[in-house]
C-alpha cells in the first residue's frame, strides 16, 4: 500500500510524496505551486483534502488548497495573515489560528469545510510583545507554534522572541475569542519553539539553547511547575553556536509501541553523519533520560512527523541538505532505523501524512 505525504517548504512549492514501504523507496508524485515560502501546513479537522499553509513573507499570506485522492492539489482560497512571516498554523472546525513570527501577532479567520472556506478577507489579530537577551533573534514577540491543548481547554503559543510560553483560554463557543490567562516563563535566552503533552506534563523546546524542559501541568488556575530540563544531546558544543533545537513529537502509546518516547530534532551538527534525532525516555514523573541518539544524515533538520500504521514510521527533512528520509520505530520505540529515502527533495521544513 501507498502512503501519501504533503510537504511544507522553503521552496514556493508544496508537494506529494508517495511511500511504498513493500518497496523501500519515496518518491515525489506531484507538486503545487502555493507561493513563496508555504513552511508550514495543517489539515481541517476530519478532512485530508483540505490543507492551510501560510506563505512566510512580509505582507503574509494564508492559502487553503483541495487535494484529490491521487494527492494532486490547487489553490481554493487566500487571505491576509494578519502579519508578517506567518509559520505556524491550527485548524479548528471553524476557526484558523495563525501565528506571524516576524510582526509577533496572534491572528484569527474563520474558515469553513466547504467554499468559499476561507470567510474573511483579513483575520483578527493580537499584538505581542517582549524581548530576551538574544539581540539577534529575540529583539521582538516571534510567536513559532500554535497548539491547542484539549485537556485545559486552552491555546498555547511558544513565543521564541520573549522566553515565554502564551496561555489562552479558548471561548466557550469556539468563535475565536481567546483570553489571556498567564505566561509560562523559561530561562532567559533560551528561545521557546515548540511544546509537546503527554500525562500531565508539558514538554517545551528551547531552540536558541537547544535546551528541553520538563513542566507539571495541572489544569488551570493550579500553575505549572518545574521538573527538570535536559539538553537536546549528549555533548553538546560550548555556546554560543549555530545549533538549534527544532522540532519535538511524543507518539501516542499503542499496542506496539506501549512505552512512550519524546523524539526531537537537532539542526545545524558540523558532523557528516548529519543532524540528530535525540529520543528520550519520558515514563516516569520525574523522567527526563536521553536514551539513544540517531544520526539522520540529513542538515538542517526542521521537521518530522510520525504516521502509518500505529505511528511506525517517522518522516524527516532537511532543510539544507539530505532530502527526505522515512525512519521506522525499533526496539520499542527506543531506535530508528531508515526504510526509505529521497535526496533530490529540497528545503523541506514540514509534513502531512494523508
Amino acid at each position: 500500500m501507498v502512503h501519501l505525504i504533503f510537504t511544507a517548504s522553503y521552496t514556493n512549492e508544496i508537494s506529494t510524496l508517495a511511500l511504498d514501504p513493500d518497496t523501500a523507496s519515496i518518491t515525489v508524485s506531484s507538486t503545487v505551486r502555493a507561493g513563496h515560502h508555504p513552511s508550514w501546513i495543517t489539515f481541517y479537522p476530519g478532512d485530508h483534502s483540505l490543507v492551510f499553509t501560510g506563505l512566510e513573507q512580509s505582507d503574509g499570506k494564508v492559502i487553503a488548497l483541495k487535494f484529490d485522492e491521487e494527492g494532486k492539489g490547487k489553490i481554493v482560497a487566500e487571505a491576509s495573515s494578519g502579519g508578517a512571516d506567518p509559520c505556524t498554523l491550527l485548524a479548528t472546525t471553524n476557526i484558523l489560528y495563525i501565528g506571524n513570527y516576524s510582526s509577533g501577532t496572534l491572528s484569527t479567520l474563520p474558515i469553513s469545510s466547504e467554499a468559499p472556506y476561507i470567510l474573511a478577507s483579513s483575520p483578527t489579530s493580537i499584538q505581542f510583545k517582549g524581548t530576551g537577551p538574544d539581540a539577534s533573534r529575540q529583539e521582538g514577540s516571534h510567536p513559532h507554534q500554535v497548539i491547542i491543548s484539549e485537556e485545559h481547554d486552552e491555546l498555547l503559543v511558544p513565543d521564541l522572541g520573549a522566553d515565554v510560553v502564551r496561555r489562552f483560554k479558548i471561548g466557550e463557543t469556539g468563535c475565536g475569542t481567546l483570553e489571556h490567562r498567564s505566561d509560562i516563563s523559561y530561562m532567559p535566552g533560551g528561545g521557546p519553539r515548540h511544546v509537546a503533552f503527554y500525562d500531565g506534563h508539558l514538554y517545551t523546546l528551547l531552540e536558541l539553547s537547544s535546551v528541553l524542559v520538563k513542566h507539571r501541568f495541572p489544569l488551570y488556575p493550579e500553575l505549572p511547575s518545574f521538573v527538570k530540563s535536559a539538553s537536546t544531546m549528549s555533548n553538546p558544543p560550548p555556546r554560543p553556536n549555530g545549533m538549534l533545537a527544532a522540532e519535538v513529537l511524543i507518539p501516542v502509546p499503542n499496542s506496539t509501541y506501549p512505552t512512550p518516547f519524546l523524539y526531537l530534532s537537532n539542526r545545524n551538527d558540523p558532523s557528516p553523519e548529519g543532524d540528530i534525532i535525540s529520543i528520550f525516555a519520558i515514563s516516569g514523573l520525574d523522567t527526563l533520560e536521553l536514551v539513544t541518539e540517531v544520526r539522520s544524515g540529513l542538515n538542517h533538520l526542521r521537521g518530522m512527523l510520525f504516521g502509518g500504521p500505529d505511528d511506525k514510521w517517522l518522516v524527516a527533512g532537511g532543510g539544507d541538505g539530505g532530502g527526505v528520509k522515512v525512519f521506522e520505530r525499533i526496539d520499542g520505540g527506543k531506535n530508528l532505523k531508515v526504510l526509505a529515502e529521497n535526496p533530490n527533495v529540497q528545503a523541506i521544513t514540514g509534513f502531512l501524512w494523508k
